[in-house]
């Protein structure tokens, strides 16, 4: 009986590998391939750019505007003809985007009915709305205009609406530095 289990045991557990050929072959494509491939993977990381499909990210424009200061002075010379905005300037350019349809509630340049009541309250209250922002306006309508700018284009919007405000009076300029 002992005879009959280990020929049992032989056959269940023969070897793919027959002859010595096939063990030194087996060796070397073990020791092979894997290097083969970790050549080829350092090769294919390693040559060219390769940005994602779409992206900019690494292109010389948008390393530039990565980095690009945040911020910047701008000196503007108030006496400089043409520097101070009109009034109808400054509504074209902030305050028309609301008050030209009435976006938010915004009373619509030329409505004396949505005008009236805000007239009478009178311009330093109209002035002071503008300047410090009123419901959903923004301080000066989210823009960046100087104060006598805004004035002016509070007396613009009025007088559209029917009021009879008086251009205000330009700021005066301010004294040089004595020497």
């Amino acid at each position: 009986m002992s005879d009959a289990h280990a020929e049992e045991t032989q056959e269940g557990h023969e070897s793919p590998i027959k002859t010595p050929k096939q063990l030194i072959w087996t060796v070397v494509a073990a020791f092979v391939v894997p290097i083969a491939i970790i050549i080829l993977l350092v090769n294919f990381v390693s040559t060219g750019s390769k940005p994602a499909a779409g992206s900019d990210g690494l292109s010389a424009e948008a390393t530039a505007r990565r980095l690009q200061p945040v911020g910047s002075v701008e000196i503007r010379d108030a006496s400089a003809p043409g520097a101070v905005k009109t009034g109808e300037q400054v509504y074209q350019a902030q305050c028309s985007a609301c008050h030209a349809t009435g976006a938010a509630g915004a009373p619509k340049v030329g409505d004396a009915a949505a005008w009236g009541p805000r007239i009478a309250q009178g311009f330093e209250t109209l002035l002071n709305s503008a300047l410090k922002g009123k419901g959903a306006m923004a301080p000066q309508g989210g823009g960046d205009h100087s104060d006598f700018e805004i004035a002016r284009a509070v007396v613009y919007l009025a007088n559209q609406g029917g009021a009879k405000f008086d251009e205000p009076k330009a700021p005066a300029a301010p004294a040089s530095a004595a020497n």
